[in-house]
């Protein structure tokens, strides 16, 4: 992809996977998804609970990884990695209204934020800015069967 697709890629509605090494046990990598946000030219921001194993990963890494694909064909995906430039505590108000809205409908979110006021106090923002980029777009793979 280029670097416009693919950070209007990363910009498009997708559920990540974040990934974080996890050297407690000798074992792989935490993977788990969740909501994101991005713009093209800027950092992904994510929120976690300040307290998770995530969280605190995240913090003794000092950097993380994200994946966002498309799960029909024909198949794409983007995958950053880079370091932790911000750590935002608590979680802005705003930011976690705009995630709920980026995912959710109107009503929907409105209800989402009504019933999730906790996290608040108990999240965290995290930015990271890209410094590698992994992408691979199957289009013109998939144009060569439908000829």
């Amino acid at each position: 992809m280029s670097i416009e697709d693919r950070e209007e890629f990363l910009a498009g509605m997708h559920i990540g996977i974040l990934g974080v090494d996890d050297p407690r046990d000798g074992s792989g990598p935490l993977l788990v998804p969740l909501w994101y946000s991005y713009r093209p030219g800027g950092q992904v921001t994510i929120q976690t609970g300040r307290k998770t194993l995530k969280a605190r990963l995240i913090r003794d890494a000092g950097r993380f990884s994200l994946c966002a694909q498309d799960e029909a064909a024909p198949y794409r995906y983007v995958s950053v990695e880079g370091p932790v430039t911000a750590v935002t505590d608590p979680l802005p108000p705003a930011e976690h209204e705009a995630l709920a809205h980026r995912y959710l409908d109107t009503d929907t979110a409105a209800a989402y934020l009504a019933a999730n006021r906790r996290q608040l106090t108990d999240d965290v923002l995290i930015r990271m800015r890209p410094q590698r980029w992994r992408t691979a777009d199957f289009s013109a793979f998939a144009a060569e069967f439908d000829a």
